[in-house]
């Protein structure tokens, strides 16, 4: 199998590290959407990453799809539970960390625009959705030292990508010190091979 992303996306980051706690083997593509010379529209016609192209040819895309794919493939490492409940209650907190990249993104974006294009009330809209959803996160996690459960689900890989792109791309919101259970579980994660490995970068 073979995953098309960037080092810098989120989303491809949680592809990547799915893979590595599932022990699926893969190459991975470098290829950013953004960039002038990009092939990611010949396998996505969305243009977006990350994209996972299996063994016969066939081409999987939005991370959601392909995480819950990679889950059913191989018994390793379960990161979804089977039980509906369970199951829903991973995939909210995935959609809660995605939803709050998104809106990231789109900040981030719309602040890269020349001056005089750029909206400074987009901006501060899109930015609002990223703190009332971090605020959200913490609430939701409390004390416990996992987002679902007793050991590491899907959630946690969705919430450790979230708050590292944040991190990453809006330091100045000082994520993990506002919010020191995020901050725990940050570290925690980051402690983990599949996390050092695919810590973002341009």
């Amino acid at each position: 199998m073979k995953v098309i992303g960037s080092t810098s996306s989120p989303y491809a980051r949680k592809v990547r590290i799915v893979m590595a706690e599932k022990k699926i083997e893969y190459d991975f593509e470098q290829d950013s959407p953004w960039a002038a010379d990009t092939r990611v529209p010949q396998s996505n016609p969305l243009g977006k990453v990350p994209v996972l192209i299996l063994e016969d040819g066939r081409k999987l895309y939005d991370s959601r799809v392909i995480v819950e794919f990679l889950d059913s493939v191989s018994p390793v490492n379960r990161l979804i539970p089977a039980d509906n409940r369970e199951k829903i209650e991973v995939k909210r907190w995935e959609a809660l960390a995605d939803g709050i990249l998104d809106a990231g993104i789109s900040a981030r974006r719309e602040g890269q625009r020349p001056d005089g294009e750029k909206s400074p009330a987009a901006i501060a809209r899109q930015m609002g959705k990223v703190n009332t959803g971090l605020a959200a996160m913490a609430n939701d996690l409390g004390d416990r030292g996992w987002c679902c459960g007793i050991d590491l689900t899907l959630a946690d890989i969705a919430v450790g990508c979230c708050v590292g792109w944040l991190e990453f791309r809006f330091p100045q919101l000082e994520v993990v010190t506002r919010h020191a259970n995020l901050g725990r579980l940050a570290k925690r994660l980051a402690g983990r091979a599949s996390f050092a490995a695919t810590f973002p970068k341009e």
